[in-house]
């Protein structure tokens, strides 16, 4: 069921301070704070920063001063999620407890390798809905001798869903509230074609998956606003939210600022940067016009 009402709906913008902001992250503050605004809502500003060999303090204040130039205001104080990895290991070693995740050791060249030679006979790997293969089956095949091993050993590894085991146990159909510009209404969720994600990482304490779906629960999020290109994920965010017991929000995916290759825009686009165009002289009036706000 979707989060009970509180007195206000709750809206945030997440963005990971590994690199400048662009008119992409633009459009999406701006829509949080707009939809907040009309709704009577508040308007709340989280830094994912669990990537700590990517993201950095000057990244940060960058986004601080981005935001600002914008015109918006957030409570305080931020969320940054590198202060809250304990939140992250205990939510791990809790589904770890229940025997849904394991370790998983293949590299990222184990893999590529055991694709190609799978696909080199005219067959087609699966893949998840961003294109990427699925990972093997390998590790969830390892005897808990081997794994243990394997640790002992000092071999890197991630902690991986056990897809399959999952879905054997939680009531099926999953689905979310959607009221954004693509599909709206009650949207079935399907977890499966995402394979056995990752939740945590050898470089990083969690996932994107494993620490926003956390975090939207600890800030009490009621309104998830955030790109299309985010939308077949939150399948998977649906299935954790089930697994813990958190709320479900509301879902808004609203479209993506396209570059002119018609791809969405990255943090290298350097001329679609907000400090870029802010150093252009451009104003808050010419951003909401290049955007259609």
């Amino acid at each position: 069921m979707p989060a009970s009402p509180s007195d206000k709906p709750v809206y945030r913008f997440a963005p990971s301070p590994n690199g400048l902001l662009h008119l992409g992250h633009a459009l999406s503050a701006l829509i949080n704070h707009d939809m907040a605004r009309a709704n009577g809502g508040r308007f709340l500003l989280r830094i994912e920063d669990i990537d700590l060999a990517r993201c950095t303090p000057e990244f940060e204040q960058a986004i601080y001063r981005d935001l600002a130039w914008l015109g918006l205001e957030w409570e305080q104080p931020v969320r940054r999620q590198c202060e809250h990895f304990d939140a992250y290991h205990a939510a791990l070693n809790r589904l770890t407890g229940m025997e849904l995740v394991y370790p998983a050791f293949l590299t990222r060249g184990e893999v590529k390798a055991k694709v190609a030679a799978f696909e080199a006979d005219g067959k087609t790997w699966p893949r998840d809905p961003d294109g990427s293969p699925l990972y093997p089956d390998d590790d969830r095949h390892r005897s808990e001798a081997e794994r243990r091993r394997l640790i002992a050993d000092g071999l890197r590894h991630a902690f991986r869903l056990d897809m399959k085991k999952v879905l054997g146990l939680i009531q099926m159909p999953l689905n979310w509230i959607e009221t954004g510009d693509g599909e709206r209404g009650e949207i079935p969720a399907d977890p499966s074609v995402w394979g056995d994600v990752v939740l945590s990482r050898s470089d990083a304490p969690s996932s994107y998956h494993l620490s926003v779906t956390l975090d939207d629960a600890a800030q009490g999020i009621t309104h998830v606003v955030r790109g299309l290109d985010l939308f077949e994920a939150t399948a998977v965010h649906r299935l954790l939210q089930q697994l813990l017991g958190l709320p479900q929000p509301v879902y808004h995916h609203h479209r993506l600022v396209v570059g002119a290759d018609g791809r969405k825009l990255s943090k290298s686009e350097g001329s679609t940067g907000l400090a870029a165009l802010r150093d252009q002289g451009l104003g808050l009036r010419d951003i909401r016009r290049l955007l259609g706000l």
